[in-house]
């Protein structure tokens, strides 16, 4: 009766070889082995199947019916850990995995361009990406739902790694008709005069306007009307509801192509950065430290022009 849980992978190759090399002899040499060990390891083998896999009675080994049994299997357990140590190199390396990706909502009109770079450079690194506003991003940080994240301003809670990606310029947008875009320079008060579109509580766009026009205008109150998303807004600044301070990475075409308008607007464009950054508390695994450093050596070429 067969005892399999007494078979060995040194008895297993020692079957191959022979087979492959037509002698013990020579199969010793190929296994770095002794001729005598490589006729205990085939020994031991033909007595865990408890029957002959090889006819020794001619000038070389031939397998027996059970032996060529035996040989398949003991080649496809070869060829399989042969294929699972190149996925534990590759994990171990850094070039093969899972990578969460968090990106802030105005990033995502350029994050899939970057993901489409990672999958280039890494076809065996899986980046998933997670797009939401400032507030649901630091959430997925705090609950470590990411590897890594792209975002503006980093964050005092959770603590943070960061790294800076490029310039991230914010501007004021009109339609190309508006009163206000045929001005040369554009008086705060005329501003502050006109209806503001923004982003939704928790969005750091929204907390970048609020933070800049009350400065300009002193806590002097304003219209304000919320939009839920970048695109919304520009469809309805584009409309002739009001104006809008937004992520110029986020109008880039718009602009490019005259259906929107950058206002010369005293103190902008504001510029802030993007930042990379991943929680402090949470050690990167080899293929997110892959990303991490691909993305930081962009120096933020992929950023829209």
């Amino acid at each position: 009766m067969a005892n399999s849980a007494a078979i060995s992978f040194k008895q297993l190759r020692a079957l191959i070889a022979v087979t492959d090399c037509g002698s013990i002899t020579q199969a010793a040499q190929l296994l770095g082995l002794t001729p005598p060990a490589v006729h205990t390891q085939l020994r031991l083998l033909e007595q865990n199947f408890d029957c002959k896999l090889l006819d020794r009675s001619g000038a070389s080994p031939k397998l027996t019916l059970q032996g060529q049994t035996v040989l398949e299997a003991a080649r496809a357990i070869d060829s399989t850990l042969g294929s699972c140590a190149q996925h534990v190199r590759a994990l171990n390396e850094g070039k093969e995995g899972q990578v969460v990706l968090g990106v802030v909502s105005t990033g995502k009109y350029f994050a899939p361009g970057l993901v489409a770079r990672l999958q280039k450079a890494f076809p065996r690194i899986e980046v998933v990406m997670k797009v939401g506003n400032r507030d649901l991003v630091l959430g997925w940080l705090q609950n470590r739902a990411l590897d890594l994240a792209i975002m503006g301003r980093p964050p005092r809670m959770p603590p943070v790694v960061s790294v800076p990606l490029g310039q991230h310029p914010h501007v004021m947008i009109a339609p190309p008709e508006h009163r206000l875009a045929q001005m040369a320079e554009v008086p705060t008060d005329d501003l502050l005069d006109e209806t503001i579109l923004s982003r939704e509580e928790g969005s750091g766009t929204r907390i970048l306007m609020a933070r800049y026009l009350d400065r300009v205008g002193q806590g002097r109150p304003y219209k304000t009307v919320e939009l839920g998303s970048n695109e919304t807004i520009k469809q309805a600044v584009m409309a002739g509801l009001g104006l809008a301070l937004i992520s110029r990475h986020t109008v880039t075409d718009e602009l490019a192509a005259g259906r929107l308008v950058e206002l010369p607007v005293a103190g902008l464009p504001l510029v802030r950065q993007w930042f990379l950054l991943h929680h402090e508390d949470m050690p990167l695994t080899q293929a997110g430290r892959t990303v991490h450093d691909f993305i930081a050596a962009q120096n933020g070429s992929f950023l829209p022009a």
